[in-house]
């Protein structure tokens, strides 16, 4: 699943009539340096969620080749990281699926993060696995990070520690059944981390590649400056 119905507000005034996912980097909208490395790991079907610029995320997306794309309409109410897998639940099945954040990427842009995260996923012992971005190897995250890595692979949120390491990196493996549960509203993923956390039913792979968070004009030209450089 794509999340691509955001406002972009802090990408704003560049959002103002372009909707964030298609705003470009380095010759390629930003949404594309996430499907490209996914479609070059397997996956065959898109469900991407649309509100901000609706018809103009639905017009870009139905150009990519070699897979099925299916919208989630939110252009009545954005439902957030959370409410939006609770409205694509019936797009999406019961089977594990891939979510995207469109803010996000990772140099070199292959699809290898995306088949370690696969390989690395276990129902028996999770919920959910999110690949997390080391905050020594990141740009554009000024925040103190979010997440510590146990020893087990198990993960434990930041909580009260001034910082923590890992960041979330915009890209995560869940059982999309327990969001099917919840009605399609409003609400933050967190809402369902915070049950699972605790019962270490969540884990994290480290992302062995650089990151690029694109929150906001800065960080865009901050990512743009580091891909001229890197010859990307």
């Amino acid at each position: 699943m794509i999340l691509a119905a955001g406002l972009g507000t802090r990408m704003r005034p560049l959002t103002d009539n372009t909707a964030k996912p298609l705003i470009e980097v380095a010759g390629k909208r930003l949404m594309d340096w996430q499907v490209g490395p996914l479609i070059e790991a397997g996956v065959k079907r898109l469900v991407v969620n649309t509100h901000w610029c609706a018809d103009q995320v639905e017009a870009h997306v139905k150009g990519y080749g070699g897979v099925e794309v299916v919208f989630s309409d939110e252009r009545d109410e954005v439902l957030e990281t959370g409410g939006a897998l609770a409205k694509a639940a019936p797009l999406l099945g019961s089977d594990p699926v891939f979510v995207v954040n469109t803010d996000a990427f990772w140099a070199p842009n292959d699809a290898a993060p995306l088949t370690e995260l696969a390989a690395a996923y276990d129902p028996a012992r999770m919920d959910e696995i999110l690949l997390l971005a080391d905050r020594g190897r990141c740009l554009g995250f000024p925040g103190a990070g979010d997440f510590f890595i146990n020893d087990d692979g198990s993960i434990r949120h930041r909580g009260e520690a001034p910082e923590a390491p890992w960041a979330y990196a915009g890209l995560r493996i869940v059982n999309p059944a327990l969001y099917a549960a919840y009605a399609p509203e409003p609400f933050s993923a967190f809402r369902i981390w915070s049950a699972l956390l605790p019962k270490g039913r969540m884990h994290g792979v480290p992302l062995d590649r650089f990151w690029l968070h694109v929150g906001d004009p800065q960080a865009l030209k901050d990512a743009k400056m580091w891909m001229w450089c890197h010859g990307a």
